[in-house]
């Protein structure tokens, strides 16, 4: 297979990641200290098949799409990359009042600012969160943002990576213990994924099974539940009196400790006007070239 995600491009080959704290990489630690991230996976990947190329992340956690798009999008088009990555609404998404109309809308025009210089666009749709405690009580308005995504995707011919396909993030072993969060593998599959859509060949199936199943902080509870249940038997020990309740409590003892640890916090942080990313620079504020061991 030849590749020809950079051949109209007339520099060296370049990507620039822009977003919130999933594309800055939490919760996936680097071996130096900070996160890593899909992106930051995914330019190695990158760097494998184009050698010379040079990586930057303006990404930072917490920003919302028009934070974003003002403050982001006009310092990745001055780079003049040969790839933009753009993932951003989720922070919106959990604000009251957030309409996936006006977000397609801002996301259309930073799309359409970007491909302007040159550059090919890569985009992410939500992951469906059904099974995510309250999390999931957002999933018509997250199934509405999507559906203009695609939109966006198909008119301006964007990269697509669809995550709401990619059924694993359904489980609550895919995320860390804030539910919010990708897990280390998870960031892994969805740089694998990210660069299948891109045609870079050889870098791995995304779709293989997790090496280390449920060993996300947040899926810890969940395997013990699925244990005393009985997941995977014919009879379950659901049936026995008392295990359901004892199922039920200790999730419900979970949903509290991740709204004493995660959510109250963040209803803080609205309630003062301020973000977790508030002084924060981009991780990866200009083009440098890529280390194998990044």
């Amino acid at each position: 297979m030849v590749n020809t995600l950079f051949a109209d491009h007339q520099v060296a080959p370049s990507f620039v990641a822009l977003g919130d704290s999933f594309t800055e990489g939490l919760n996936d630690p680097a071996p130096g200290g900070g996160f890593r991230g899909w992106a930051d996976r995914l330019a190695v990947l990158l760097a494998a098949q184009y050698p010379g190329l040079r990586y930057a992340n303006l990404a930072v956690r917490g920003k919302l799409l028009r934070e974003i798009v003002a403050e982001q999008v006009p310092a990745a088009a001055a780079m003049s990359p040969g790839l933009v990555s753009l993932a951003g609404g989720g922070n919106d998404m959990l604000r009251l009042g957030a309409d996936p109309d006006t977000l397609a809308e801002l996301f259309d025009v930073a799309v359409a600012r970007l491909q302007a210089t040159g550059a090919g666009v890569l985009i992410f749709t939500g992951s469906d969160p059904v099974g995510i405690p309250v999390l999931r009580l957002l999933r018509g308005k997250i199934a509405a943002y999507n559906m203009h995504l695609r939109a966006i995707a198909d008119a301006r011919d964007c990269y697509l990576v669809d995550l709401w396909s990619m059924r694993f993030l359904r489980d609550m072993s895919a995320w860390s213990a804030d539910r919010l969060h990708l897990s280390p593998e998870s960031h892994q599959r969805v740089a694998l994924r990210a660069a299948e859509v891109l045609g870079i060949p050889g870098a791995g199936d995304w779709r293989g099974p997790a090496d280390d199943a449920g060993s996300g902080e947040a899926g810890a509870v969940e395997t013990a539940v699925k244990t005393l249940a009985g997941a995977g038997t014919e009879t379950g020990m659901l049936a026995r009196p008392g295990v359901a309740r004892a199922v039920w409590v200790a999730a419900r003892r979970e949903d509290a400790r991740w709204a004493r640890e995660y959510l109250l916090p963040w209803v803080n942080r609205r309630l003062h006007g301020t973000s977790s990313g508030d002084g924060l620079p981009g991780k990866r504020p200009s083009l440098q070239p890529v280390n194998p061991a990044l």
